[in-house]
């Protein structure tokens, strides 16, 4: 297992990426880290929610499904969604950064040995010629909004903490049969604190563009039913 490294059109020009879903590309998973970057996309058919990683910082996350391992978005070897979560559709592609002091810029790295590259099938990374193709161009793009949200999220969570937006909430769902499931450890955005916010508090989060932000955060949550439904289908066998 070599890991991620530079990408460039010598040593990677034959190499692919197969683009089809599936749990063997890692896609079988219940949620996702995502970015404020994709929030406004995203609130419109997903539930982010916020949760602490094991240091105790804040992330963002979307609902995927209730149960581990299980991507309620997955049918199949397509995913059912307008809108894929940017992490859940870079493939193989990182971006890797200088190390501390040293002078660069970020760039994009691939894995060799992630599961959706191929030699035979799949799209192609580089135009015959050593050009870049329009979907090495996609990647990019979904590289970018990553990179600029990771290093945004810290302000963010900083403006919703300093402005008390920040509650505890467990989802308690109910699946049409009568089945019942808790998504615990969550955290979103207080309605109640965030109507009582003074003119001066929603001009500061307006002009750190954190606003809307912390509207499509809280908005988001009418998006449970709607997995709880496709939960039910999925395992009823309709449509």
């Amino acid at each position: 297992m070599s890991g991620p490294v530079l990408l460039n059109n010598v040593d990677h020009a034959d190499l692919k990426v197969v683009l089809d879903r599936g749990a063997r590309y890692g896609d079988a998973v219940n949620q996702a880290p995502v970015f404020a970057t994709e929030f406004e996309a995203l609130q419109r058919e997903y539930a982010i929610v916020f949760r602490r990683d094991p240091a105790g910082v804040f992330r963002a996350t979307v609902l995927l499904g209730f149960e581990s391992g299980e991507n309620l978005y997955l049918d199949g070897d397509r995913w059912d969604a307008r809108t894929i979560p940017a992490v859940m559709s870079r493939g193989p592609f990182s971006i890797g950064t200088p190390a501390p002091g040293e002078a660069g810029e970020p760039m994009i790295h691939i894995d060799p040995d992630h599961p959706r590259v191929s030699r035979e099938h799949g799209a192609e990374i580089f135009k015959p010629h050593g050009g870049n193709s329009a979907y090495l161009d996609s990647v990019a793009e979904v590289l970018q909004r990553i990179y600029i949200g990771s290093q945004a999220e810290g302000a963010m969570f900083a403006a919703f903490a300093t402005h008390g937006l920040i509650e505890p909430v467990t989802l308690e769902v109910e699946i049409g049969d009568g089945r019942r499931y808790t998504v615990p450890d969550c955290h979103t955005i207080s309605l109640e604190r965030l109507a009582a916010l003074d003119g001066a508090a929603l001009a500061d989060l307006n002009a750190r563009d954190m606003l809307r932000l912390a509207i499509w955060v809280r908005s988001s949550l009418g998006n449970v039913p709607a997995l709880a439904e496709r939960k039910l289908r999925r395992d009823v066998g309709t449509p």
